[in-house]
């Protein structure tokens, strides 16, 4: 008897496998902050990404310094988890290419992603990623750097589809603060936090071709953040309709707080995560054909979908069922 087949197998064949990347990326500007930030990683699972900020975190005059101690911190002990990247000053920045210099030379063994602002077109981004994948081969480096692109003017939306097919790709996210400031007093103030954010047309606009050029290019939208820190409701409120209104499935984090509200607000649903656990594992045993579950039709299809669910559901936090656990994460 042959052994059970994989979904990872069977129902993927010859396709680029989607990011199982977590769902909140939290922003830290300074070593003491990137410090805690690990720490709370390490203790309440890896269920968020940290961001090390270069680009607003380096003071004038000490960009490579800041970037120095960088290294330091992601090759120390505090980076257990190995999921923390970079964020480098904009392809404009006269150190940009110092960044992944010293970045790239000194920790591309465990960076978990690079992520480049303000770009102002697919041209921008292209000659980035052709200088990354250059300093990687000089380093010695043999795996892709995922590398994620914010969106936050009006050449980069333009162009939104030609940077989400661009190599190395990851995550394509939002930069909601630059993006409005960038209209010249068009969008007021109160377009950059909800619930103005979420119905200025230009906004909406904006964040939905976002999200339909990267799940069309099989990598993640990631939301803008919310200005406010310490209210978990609001917090929640905003990365819910980010996930149920657009589809956002990832939401940056600038302060601690605000971490546990993004990833209980994108995770799935537990009895949903039950339910598909129950489908895959009676679809393996059929060898992935189609079959009926609680009076309903499943094929190819929903399994595709169950299986990228059950493995988001494994990044968020959810727990999964023993036996589906064992039999496609074992």
């Amino acid at each position: 008897m042959s052994a059970p087949v994989h979904p990872g197998v069977a129902l993927f064949k010859g396709e680029k496998p989607f990011p199982v990347i977590p769902s909140c990326d939290h922003y830290a500007g300074s070593e003491k902050l990137m410090l805690r930030a690990l720490a709370l990683q390490d203790s309440i699972g890896p269920v968020f990404d940290l961001t090390c900020d270069c680009e607003d975190g380096a003071q004038a005059g000490r960009e490579k310094e800041h970037a120095e101690m960088i290294v330091r911190v992601l090759n120390g002990p505090a980076n257990k988890r190995k999921m923390a990247g970079v964020r480098v000053h904009d392809p404009a920045h006269a150190h940009w290419k110092q960044d992944l210099d010293i970045l790239v030379g000194g920790a591309g063994d465990v960076l978990s992603h690079i992520t480049l602002p303000k770009a102002h077109g697919a041209k921008q981004v292209a000659e980035a990623i052709s200088y990354l994948q250059q300093v990687a081969a000089r380093s010695g480096i043999r795996r892709r750097i995922p590398i994620h692109v914010i969106i936050e003017t009006h050449g980069a939306l333009r162009q939104a589809w030609d940077i989400a097919a661009l190599p190395w790709m990851q995550s394509l996210a939002f930069g909601l603060m630059d993006f409005v400031s960038d209209h010249h007093g068009a969008l007021g103030a109160a377009a950059m936090r909800s619930p103005g954010q979420f119905e200025h047309k230009l906004i909406v606009r904006a964040k939905a071709e976002i999200v339909a050029a990267a799940l069309a290019n099989g990598i993640v939208p990631a939301h803008n953040v919310t200005p406010e820190l310490k209210d978990a409701a609001v917090v929640h409120a905003d990365a819910r309709r980010a996930r149920n209104e657009f589809g956002f499935l990832r939401m940056w984090s600038i302060y601690p707080a605000q971490i546990q509200p993004i990833v209980d607000a994108m995770k799935p649903d537990h009895s949903e995560v039950e339910n598909g656990a129950a489908i895959l594992l009676a679809a393996q045993k059929t060898d992935w054909g189609p079959i009926q579950y609680a009076g309903e039709l499943h094929d190819r299809a929903t399994y595709r979908y169950y299986w990228e669910m059950l493995q988001k559901a494994r990044v968020t936090g959810v727990a999964i069922p023993a036996e589906a656990e064992r039999a496609f994460f074992g």
